[in-house]
């Protein structure tokens, strides 16, 4: 109860102090002024291009060459101005393309292409205005007695979890019978079937044409559709559940070749044409969309390498909130942008760093893995006792924790740790010194790590004890300072105690969790 209150606590405290008790209505007329005033715009378009993490940048094709006549902006994700989980729809969202065009100018044309998008394009649900179903819902799972509820479906395209199909049925034990007339369109579908947990059983015209009655796993069947465009057929799919936790699909696909094929071909043909191309591509994740593989859903991978193809330089500028594997067409593009989900200003945020107008300084809060066989894959991970390779990859990831480049460099010298011992309740120093070694002013987020040599229990290989970001002009010079103390280097002994043990802990810094430059050593006695 102690532990309950104490958060619930913490939550009153948070709205005591926003005045929510006092004044717990907005005011229209403040929040009408306040909703997309400027200096919110500014501010958010200033926090989007901060955040952008640039992964490659090979021949230094970013920022674009002010040659370019003709650039090509591939993929939806580039009009579609997402910006991210249990958001709104933003206001006035500038889209990447909007703004790659505002930025170009009058002089530069800029052309659209989709692309695939980020969905596969077969199958999918038979719509509502194709169906006229009843839905028997039975209290067990083998469609005997009367049904304990009746009801109209529009569509079968359910996903039962937490919830039962229906009132008075139970999570985990139920069948469902729907029978009714399906409508062909003059397109008609190629093939029609089912999609889902395992245990169900189409009809047509009263001949059973796929039978998978039984519980396995989840599976698409499908089967060549023998039906006339514009005729109307009899249809009855059966569904069983024992465990809960169901998904069930009555599915088509067209008669149409595959959409996606001529949606690469256009957007292969335009970028042909082009001095450059960005492609825009995405993923889909959130609550319930958990993702089993790391790559760019649909097939965009396939985009990706077919524009990298023509020969005409490519800029990836990958949309998302979480790590993306690219090891099947990174190092056939020439630049990879990481915009995350930028915001309502993120199209004007993306144009700059893109035009050289901003220099990208972002890094990476997590580990990129190179392929999902590597998770759970983390820089602060404990020691193994093993090689980390496998038999078939290596170890390492794709981009580790921390890294992110620039359109200038940097170097670090002259490290000093003072003192360079002290007690478990001392502080000490850290100083070094970072210069600007290229040729254009930039942003570097200095990391400071540590790693204790030997300790009573296992502990990270490395762990982040500070970063700061600073910006210095071409050939400026800074010292930056640390302070190491019991809040960095205290750990959980076997019984459970905070505690700062005596010994040798390893100072590293650098520009990542793998690009260390300088390293020294702090001793507790």
């Amino acid at each position: 109860d102690s532990i309950v209150n104490r958060a619930v606590a913490r939550v009153l405290r948070a709205k005591f102090e926003l005045g929510l008790f006092e004044r717990p209505y907005a005011i229209p007329d403040s929040a009408a002024h306040w909703n997309g005033h400027a200096r919110h715009r500014t501010l958010a378009r200033e926090a989007a291009g901060a955040s952008l993490v640039l992964l490659r940048n090979e021949g230094d094709v970013l920022p674009l060459s002010s040659g370019y006549r003709n650039i090509a902006v591939i993929g939806t994700d580039a009009v579609e101005a997402r910006l991210g989980g249990y958001s709104g729809p933003g206001i006035r969202p500038v889209s990447l393309l909007d703004g790659i065009r505002e930025r170009a100018g009058s002089g530069v044309t800029v052309r659209y292409a989709p692309g695939p998008g980020r969905f596969a394009s077969v199958p999918i649900p038979v719509p509502a205005g194709q169906l006229m179903l009843r839905g028997e819902y039975f209290d067990n799972i083998t469609l005997a007695g009367a049904p304990r509820v009746s009801r109209t479906d529009s569509m079968v395209d359910f996903r039962w979890t937490f919830n039962a199909p229906a009132r008075g049925i139970p999570t985990d034990w139920y069948s469902v019978r729907w029978a009714g007339t399906v409508s062909l369109p003059p397109g008609r579908p190629r093939r029609i079937g089912g999609e889902g947990s395992d245990g169900y059983r189409l009809w047509l015209d009263g001949t059973l044409v796929i039978d998978n009655w039984r519980k396995q796993s989840y599976r698409t069947r499908m089967v060549e559709s023998p039906l006339a465009p514009g005729s109307r057929h009899e249809i009855r799919l059966e569904y069983f559940e024992t465990t809960g936790n169901a998904r069930i699909r009555l599915v088509w696909d067209g008669d149409a070749p595959d959409p996606s094929g001529a949606a690469i071909h256009s957007a292969v043909a335009l970028a042909r044409a082009s001095d450059v191309a960005v492609v825009v591509a995405g993923i889909e994740e959130g609550e319930f969309r958990d993702r089993a593989r790391l790559s760019l859903p649909g097939r965009q991978d396939d985009l990706i390498r077919a524009v990298a193809a023509t020969g005409t330089p490519v800029v990836v500028v990958l949309v998302g909130g979480s790590a993306i594997t690219m090891s099947g067409w990174l190092d056939v593009v020439d630049g990879v942008l990481l915009a995350w989900y930028p915001g309502e200003e993120g199209g004007h945020a993306v144009a700059e760093v893109l035009f050289g107008d901003a220099n990208p300084a972002g890094r990476l809060p997590v580990t990129f893995p190179a392929a999902e066989g590597q998770l759970p894959l983390s820089y602060n991970h404990k020691p193994t006792g093993r090689g980390d390779d496998y038999l078939d990859l290596s170890g390492q990831p794709l981009f580790p924790f921390g890294f992110g480049l620039s359109y200038t460099s940097f170097a670090y010298s002259d490290l000093r740790v003072n003192p360079g011992e002290i007690g478990p309740e001392a502080r000490a120093e850290v100083k070094f010194r970072v210069r600007n070694t290229g040729t254009s002013p930039g942003d570097e987020v200095v990391q400071l790590y540590i790693r204790d040599v030997l300790a009573s229990v296992a502990r990270p290989v490395l762990m982040l004890a500070g970063f700061q970001r600073i910006h210095l002009g071409p050939g400026e010079e800074r010292e930056v300072q640390f302070v190491l103390g019991p809040e960095q280097l205290r750990m959980l002994d076997a019984g459970m105690r905070w505690v700062v043990e005596p010994g040798t802990f390893r100072v590293l810094v650098g520009g990542s969790s793998r690009d260390i430059r300088l390293r020294g050593d702090l001793v507790v006695r």
